[in-house]
């Protein structure tokens, strides 16, 4: 069922495209904004983990380059029997993590240093298995799709809005100055409202199922907890410079300022907190627990620390 509902929200947020270009150019702006859309959609299915990642300024790393990172990986997509990602580093103060890409055989997983100051190996496993869990699912395609759709229609309305104030080709514009003011203002709250609604349909599926990879619900809902405290204090100013990749990533990155905070991409953390422990609860799972080694020596801890020379600031726990 949220498949079928995933479908219809990207159909409708494709179709809020060509009503946004008809309302500019009428039937040729419509047709012409579909077609747009239709070639975004190819583009964005070959090119979506290019675009989310270049926007983000993350870097391949390797296990000479983040040793620990990159074999906790190897084991949760092991255990999630998923082909092994990419893996990738962003050098951000703020913790957070996306997972990108059009199949598993094409995806990949991206943390900030600053999740990796922050975090238990535990929490990070937790972290890394819900971000395994949409490439499992495949909704690291849909979410970029959206993304670059809400992105392009915020653009188109922006287009309206230059049009209205300098008067634009009035005979095509069907919606007149203040239709096109209208556009400017309604059509990027609905595409987010749409995005959103794509979004907080996947995020409760990829905890459940990222619950079950890493093997305690607890890490995720202890990380969760953590992530949000750390985002409401640190800014990532690549992900305001970029908000329609908003909802790519495990926590909302975006501050709050102007329009960000109308409507969040995600569930409130608090709820997805309480379902992971009611997840806790019905497996069985009391406490906190800790990972064990695997047979690669995960726990091994390099002399450059688990990211290399890559993150800003101290060493947190993981090094």
């Amino acid at each position: 069922m949220n498949y079928v509902k995933t479908g219809l929200l990207l159909a409708a947020l494709t179709a809020l495209f060509g009503v946004v270009g008809f309302l500019i150019g009428g039937a040729g702006g419509m047709l012409i904004a579909l077609v747009i859309a239709a070639g975004m959609n190819l583009f964005a299915y070959w090119n979506s983990d290019k675009i989310a990642l270049a926007s983000q300024g993350a870097q391949e790393v390797d296990e000479a380059t983040a040793p620990e990172l990159v074999r906790l990986v190897r084991q949760l997509a092991a255990r999630a029997e998923l082909p092994m990602p990419r893996v990738y580093l962003i050098d951000n103060p703020q913790p957070n993590a996306f997972a990108t890409g059009r199949n598993p055989e094409n995806a990949a997983v991206a943390a900030t240093t600053g999740i990796l100051h922050l975090l238990t190996r535990e929490e990070l496993a937790g972290v890394m298995a819900h971000e395994l869990a949409h490439v499992k699912n495949r909704d690291t395609l849909t979410m970029t799709v959206a993304a670059s759709i809400a992105g392009a229609i915020s653009s188109l309305a922006s287009m309206a809005q230059w049009g209205a104030i300098f008067g634009g080709n009035r005979e095509n514009n069907h919606g007149g100055f203040v239709g096109s003011l209208l556009i400017a203002i309604l059509a990027p709250i609905a595409a987010m409202i749409i995005q959103m609604a794509i979004s907080r349909s996947r995020e409760y599926e990829a905890d459940r199922i990222g619950a079950a990879i890493c093997g305690n619900p607890l890490w995720l809902s202890s990380a969760l907890a953590k992530i949000a405290n750390g985002v409401a204090h640190i800014p990532n100013e690549d992900a305001e410079r970029h908000p329609a990749t908003a909802p790519l990533f495990i926590i909302n990155p975006l501050s709050g300022r102007g329009m960000d905070n109308l409507f969040s991409t995600h569930p409130a953390t608090e709820n997805r907190i309480a379902a992971l422990e009611q997840l806790a609860a019905e497996m069985g799972i009391t406490g906190y627990g800790a990972m064990h080694p695997d047979q690669s020596g995960f726990f091994g801890i390099a002399a450059r620390g688990p990211w290399g020379n890559v993150g800003r600031g101290p060493r947190g726990p993981w090094g």
